[in-house]
């Protein structure tokens, strides 16, 4: 399933857009899940990191194409963007939020299945896999990988990634629910990605050079965790 966005505040040019995804959908039979939006302060307010492409219209009444992505590029560098104008000139800029393609309007179906088919293969290449995190400036994406540990701190959610630490509204339980496998919870406080353990001695971990407390409790399920992780039993 390819989450798909349309960001265009034309009924017409919007009835194109669909039209083709529908078609690209039967002829190379994928599946689209579809959100619309007339605007691009509506896509933008509260956004969500959860679209994998983005079709985005430069010219709107109330916020620009443009204004948008550099918006969404704040918070989501990895959704692929696609630019619908009738001014060519203005999509050139695109390179400055890493747009993908721009398509001309009246869009042909030619151009639009050639740009979906790099689209998708982009799409495909990338193996990443996220976690949607909420912080006070919005909600951004995460690599899972650069995550070394998520502590608990006073009602908050600390995420410490490898880029910095992050902020964020939430509980352990449901962080822990968007995780995979490699993640441990060492204790009530503390989620440690096993990819980031430096060390172990007695109950303290080292993690990204921090060392956090372990519960003692959890010292056995830990090691037999690790000892998986360190000899790829499971990915």
């Amino acid at each position: 399933m390819v989450h798909i966005a349309i960001v265009e505040d034309d009924d017409h040019d919007k009835a194109r857009l669909k039209k083709c995804l529908k078609k690209y959908e039967e002829e190379k039979q994928e599946r689209f899940e579809i959100t619309e939006f007339s605007d691009g302060e509506d896509i933008t307010t509260d956004y969500t990191a959860k679209y994998d492409l983005i079709l985005l219209d430069i010219e709107m009444a109330f916020m620009n194409g443009m204004s948008a992505a550099r918006r969404i590029r704040e918070v989501d560098p990895d959704v692929e963007l696609i630019f619908i104008t009738n001014m060519p000139q203005y999509a050139i800029q695109g390179y400055k939020v890493n747009a993908l393609d721009y398509l001309l309007k009246p869009v042909s179906y030619f151009s639009f299945a050639e740009t979906m088919n790099k689209a998708l293969k982009r799409i495909g290449a990338s193996e990443k896999k996220y976690v949607v995190v909420a912080t006070k400036g919005g909600k951004m994406k995460v690599d899972i990988s650069s995550i070394c540990y998520v502590e608990v701190l006073d009602h908050l959610l600390l995420y410490h990634t490898v880029d910095g630490t992050y902020e964020a509204r939430g509980t352990l339980k449901d962080t822990l629910s968007q995780l995979d496998e490699r993640f441990f919870s060492c204790s009530r406080s503390y989620v440690v990605n096993l990819d980031h353990v430096e060390h172990y001695r007695g109950n303290d971990l080292t993690v990204h050079g921090d060392i956090l407390p372990m519960s003692r409790g959890r010292r056995n399920a830990f090691l037999d965790a690790l000892n998986v992780r360190m000899n790829g039993e499971w990915r």
